[in-house]
């Protein structure tokens, strides 16, 4: 008689690798991968199939640190590489793990074209708006004015906003959170990880030593209720520690703007429920800068397609359905071919 053996759930600290985990002390990158762990192990996800996949930088330590298959790749070609093994083996579970430096810069290409083509990858881009393991040069998010090695007098480039890149790419998915909400952050990867289709989640993450308390402004607890907003499908978008602020259309009917219900004669039924599926909205929200407007958190954008590595499998069938199956002999010559006879 067989009696098979319960498998035992997996635990956050099953995840985890017996590497030393190697940050900078009071790094933001300390949250980000206890709340990857705990998303992982809510999701029960089976190690074998667990792939992460990163470029250079901080962040990219990330596959030595977890206890699945992993690949620590070149600089801003991880959504490459990760990419072919999700097309050479569908079944698998990837994640990619990204600074803003390593996804935007040198990476942008490959980044951009991942979210195109729509591969089903989890792609986490952490951004702390600045390149923190080459000492602190300014990255294509840093805000105008930073100072840095490379900047020393502040930065005149404009930044980009990564949730708006990416929509402008036919982004399907994304979403925002930040290190230190360990609350928000699983269910935003969870969100992230159901959507079948490249998923880009936007993760603010702290640089203790090169851009520390960039993010204060709006992530510390005594400011986070009145200068953040967290959206959620079908619910007005109210915030405040009072819950009486939130976002309307503005008055000439062109872009949003900040309300007080009870005053000017606003009440609830002014301010904007959030849609998902709604590009527009999710481009506005994910333009949302301290201080005219609170920055928006959660899922901006879902709205499904088809993934290109499911659409790549499916062409394969159906030409081999179709063709019949012949030898390499027979591939050679067909089609335009010659002699070349002695003497010529």
């Amino acid at each position: 008689m067989n009696v098979e053996t319960p498998v035992e759930a997996l635990k956050p600290n099953d995840y985890a690798s017996d590497q030393e985990v190697r940050w900078c002390p009071g790094c933001g990158d300390y949250a980000i991968i206890k709340g990857v762990h705990r998303t992982l192990a809510e999701l029960q996800i089976p190690l074998e199939k667990l792939v992460f996949f990163s470029g250079i930088g901080c962040a990219a330590r990330f596959p030595y640190y977890m206890a699945s298959y992993g690949f620590h790749t070149i600089h801003g070609r991880a959504p490459a590489l990760a990419t072919g093994a999700k097309l050479a083996n569908p079944d698998l579970d990837i994640w990619v793990v990204m600074g803003d430096g390593d996804a935007l810069s040198i990476g942008g290409n490959h980044t951009m074209h991942a979210i195109r083509r729509n591969v089903d990858l989890n792609l986490l881009l952490f951004n702390n708006e600045i390149y923190g393991l080459t000492k602190g040069q300014y990255s294509p998010t840093s805000q105008l004015g930073t100072r840095s090695p490379s900047t020393p007098q502040g930065s005149i480039d404009a930044p980009l906003t990564p949730l708006s890149l990416a929509l402008g790419a036919n982004a399907r998915f994304v979403a925002r959170t930040f290190d230190t909400n360990q609350k928000h952050m699983p269910g935003v990867l969870k969100a992230a990880h159901a959507h079948k289709g490249a998923s880009l989640v936007e993760i603010i993450q702290n640089c203790i030593v090169y851009n520390d308390g960039a993010f204060d402004g709006w992530t510390d607890k005594k400011v986070v209720s009145d200068n953040s907003i967290m959206v959620e499908h079908g619910k007005p978008l109210i915030f405040g520690a009072d819950e009486n602020k939130g976002i309307a259309m503005a008055e000439d009917g062109f872009g949003i703007r900040v309300v007080t219900i009870g005053e000017d004669g606003i009440t609830e039924d002014d301010v904007l429920v959030h849609d998902e599926q709604n590009k527009m909205l999710a481009m506005m929200l994910a333009d949302m800068k301290q201080p005219e407007f609170p920055v928006a958190l959660g899922v901006l954008f879902n709205n499904p397609a088809k993934a290109y590595d499911e659409a790549v499998h499916e062409q394969l069938a159906e030409v081999k359905e179709k063709t019949p199956a012949g030898t390499v002999n027979e591939m050679l010559r067909k089609g335009r071919t010659w002699t070349v006879s002695e003497g010529a």
